[in-house]
């Protein structure tokens, strides 16, 4: 049983810009998926963003980011929610928690759970076996997937 714990944070355009710059600082891998590669038509506005980003160092460095949907300047309410497939939130990070197995994830997913607001289902997904995030009791979002 492994589970790792990485800080997940939220830009409106820059995640790609910042992932480059944290990897040229900490050094390791940068892993970047936009819209498009999930696919977002190519032409659309935001489909080069980062929907999914991170750097790993073999020294233990890890971050991910994401570029939060909608346009470099638009306000969103101090809030997490999902609109129209995509999650919108103005939280400058999110948690992320990764583990090996899906019961391994369900396992912290229901201890969480508990008294939280769910954004998104614990469920499989394009990228996991199983993906789910929510907000608990004390208004940290979290984000768990099996890996």
């Amino acid at each position: 049983m492994t589970i790792t714990t990485t800080t997940h944070l939220n830009f409106r355009g820059q995640a790609r810009e910042a992932l480059e710059f944290y990897a040229a600082v900490f050094g390791g891998e940068t892993r970047i998926a936009t819209y498009a590669d999930f696919g977002m038509p190519a032409d659309a506005p935001g489909a080069d963003h980062v929907v999914f980003g991170q750097v790993v160092s073999t020294d233990g460095f890890r971050v991910m980011a994401y570029d939060i949907p909608g346009p470099a300047s638009a306000v969103v309410a101090p809030s997490t929610r999902r609109e129209s497939g995509t999650t919108i939130t103005d939280s400058p990070f999110f948690v992320s928690v990764r583990g090996g197995t899906l019961d391994e994830v369900r396992r912290y997913w229901d201890g969480l759970a508990e008294s939280a607001t769910v954004i998104e289902p614990l469920a499989a997904s394009a990228w996991s076996a199983g993906f789910g995030m929510l907000t608990d009791r004390y208004g940290v979002t979290w984000v768990l997937d099996v890996a």
